[in-house]
């Protein structure tokens, strides 16, 4: 859906939601609006999108995405591999749980690409939100100069699995050498 359609469908509701999730980058500081002149020559504009979804429960989702497939590899980033669970570890676990008699838990954490940190020198530079336009001090529409990852970023998911490895070893859990993606600590299996 569009944007020009869901605002066609539910203003009020849309537009409710966009500043929800307009609010999340605020919080986070995701990007700071800077004047088209501070951009680097040689540097292009990657758009963000709105992506509109409707929950099963009738709430109205909007997301902000950057378009990161035209985000030029070595320029806008220079890794992008995230570990995933393996299956194996999965049913290992769940295996544990169940012998254990414990319960095993997910959770949705809303904001959560919105986490990462962005390396030392890396910067991706967007258009701003569509809707969200502002002039600067040139007369030209402001950009957003990214410095938190976000959807849809190439680098966004290696981003924020960096800064859980990381919170996640400083609470003393250790890493797996069989899955990066397993995490134990002694601490709480025995004792």
């Amino acid at each position: 859906m569009t944007r020009k359609q869901a605002l066609r469908d539910d203003r009020a509701g849309w537009t409710a939601a966009e500043r929800a999730e307009i609010a999340n980058h605020a919080n986070n500081s995701s990007w700071e609006l800077i004047d088209r002149a501070q951009v680097p020559s040689g540097r292009s504009l990657v758009r963000l999108i709105w992506v509109y979804k409707r929950k099963r429960n009738g709430t109205l989702k909007a997301r902000l995405c950057v378009q990161g497939y035209a985000q030029i590899p070595g320029v806008d980033f220079e890794q992008t591999f995230c570990a995933t669970i393996r299956a194996t570890s999965m049913r290992t676990l769940a295996s544990l749980a169940a012998r254990r008699g414990l319960s095993m838990r997910r959770w949705d954490f809303v904001p959560a690409y919105l986490q990462g940190e962005l390396e030392s020198g890396e910067a991706v530079y967007c258009h701003p939100p569509p809707g969200y336009e502002t002039t600067g001090s040139d007369g030209c529409t402001r950009v957003c100069r990214v410095i938190q990852p976000g959807y849809g970023m190439a680098q966004a998911g290696r981003r924020v699995q960096r800064s859980l490895f990381f919170w996640l070893k400083s609470w003393g859990f250790k890493q797996s050498d069989s899955d990066p993606s397993v995490f134990v600590c002694d601490k709480l299996i025995n004792g």
